[in-house]
């Protein structure tokens, strides 16, 4: 691939499969069908295990004699799966391959979906959650880094992909909940199990990818130069506060925005509605966002306006009580165009299959741990003071230092330059 373009404002197109010296051959052992066959099937299937529990949460726990403090507890534990189980993403692709690890976590997804409603106890439902979420997790990190590795010229295409489905399958997950449940006391039993009968068409498919590509961890250079540390690199530390930041704001949203709203005098069902299309926006910012980093000019200054959005629509939720709520969450919803804007900078921003794997492997476990941390403070801080306003001018702090985060990541820089170190100083004499 050419360097970087010297104008700041210049964009960066997608990594060419020179990158590295296995990547045609690859691409090619893939195929254009399978590729696009295995991230779309993958794709759809890595959030309904979490989405599709909320909808059904007060059964869950009332079939297991729980309380508050238990779906509070399920209620988190998707983002901390995510971040805590996406960290050993990397070494164990490093052993497995990347096609190989996501296999053999979709076999243990399958099993976690298909027996956790089964449990008597709800110890063994939390753990067997934690095992349905294990794919999830490491396919959060390794996708990425799987596209960049196999998708050869279609780089762009397979993200614009990926991000929309991912965005489907969440949205499915919790819209297909209750009418999955339909009206039997333990209809909820068969709910949660539909998903882990659909978690074996990516094992059939991922199984046939595996037969083609063999352990496929992207190989170091020889000079093992890209082994440098990523805090070395700008990039790298401002994509990891700006995913940090966009993941607590949409997990705050998802969270604590129906409790804001319901406060300011909006009915539960509005509320909910408000939130719907929050999310719905975001299957839009997954078509468009992937093709604008590759093609657009100015690149920066439009991360940038999703954290301005960001800010702007809390601003008018806590200023403006009195404008339709749908307006605001259009505003939001933009805003939230930085999920996908995230997910597309890390294959974007990096050069090397190796070092978008572990560009990967920084940024997203960081961001769902914060993502878990952010609706905790925000609820603390709510009951400590009661002031919505209060609420609302933090998360629009973090708005405004979403926007600051995400330009920094967007300047055409790569992280592969950025993380090599300085050539040692040669003696004089």
């Amino acid at each position: 691939m050419s360097p970087p373009p010297s104008r700041p404002d210049a964009p960066v197109a997608a990594p060419e499969p020179a990158a590295s010296p296995t990547a045609p051959a690859r691409a090619a052992a893939v195929g254009g069908g399978l590729a696009i066959l295995a991230v779309l099937v993958l794709a759809v299937n890595l959030r309904p295990g979490a989405t599709s529990v909320g909808p059904l949460m007060e059964q869950v726990v009332g079939a297991y004699g729980q309380g508050a403090a238990a779906a509070g507890l399920l209620a988190a534990l998707p983002c901390l799966a995510f971040g805590v189980l996406g960290i050993a993403a990397v070494p164990i692709s490093r052993r497995l391959g990347l096609t190989g690890t996501v296999l053999a976590s979709f076999v243990l997804v399958g099993i976690g979906l298909l027996l956790r409603p089964t449990v008597d106890s709800f110890a063994l439902f939390l753990g067997l959650s934690v095992l349905a979420l294990l794919g999830p997790a490491l396919g959060n990190v390794l996708v990425p880094a799987w596209i960049k590795l196999h998708g050869g010229r279609r780089v762009v295409p397979l993200m614009t992909l990926y991000s929309v489905v991912l965005a489907v399958g969440g949205t499915a997950g919790a819209g297909l909940a209750v009418p999955l449940a339909g009206e039997g006391a333990d209809g909820w039993r068969v709910s949660l199990q539909t998903w882990g009968m659909l978690a074996a068409i990516p094992v059939v498919v991922w199984a046939l990818v595996l037969r083609r590509t063999g352990h496929d961890f992207p190989p170091a250079p020889p000079e093992g130069a890209l082994r440098g540390s990523l805090l070395r690199s700008r990039t790298a530390i401002a994509l990891a506060i700006m995913f940090g930041l966009q993941a607590t704001n949409a997990y705050t949203q998802f969270g604590m925005l129906p409790q804001i709203l319901t406060s300011n005098g909006v009915s539960p069902g509005r509320a909910g509605l408000t939130v719907a299309v929050i999310s719905a926006w975001g299957i839009l910012g997954g078509l468009l966002m992937p093709g604008v980093i590759a093609r657009a000019k100015g690149v920066p200054w439009i991360v940038g306006a999703f954290g301005a959005l960001t800010a702007a629509g809390y601003l008018g939720l806590w200023l403006l009580p009195g404008v339709d709520p749908l307006v605001w969450a259009c505003v939001l919803g933009i805003g939230g165009f930085a999920f996908p804007t995230a997910i597309a900078l890390i294959p974007a921003r990096s050069r090397s299959p190796l070092v978008t794997a572990r560009l990967s492997g920084m940024v997203q476990p960081l961001g769902y741990i914060l993502a878990a941390i952010g609706p905790l403070v925000a609820g603390a801080l709510l009951d400590a003071t009661g002031s919505v306003p209060v609420v609302l001018g933090l998360l629009t702090a973090t708005g405004l230092c979403l926007g600051l985060a995400g330009f920094r990541a967007a300047l055409p820089r790569m992280v592969d330059d950025e993380i090599v170190p300085p050539a040692p100083a040669r003696a004089v004499g």
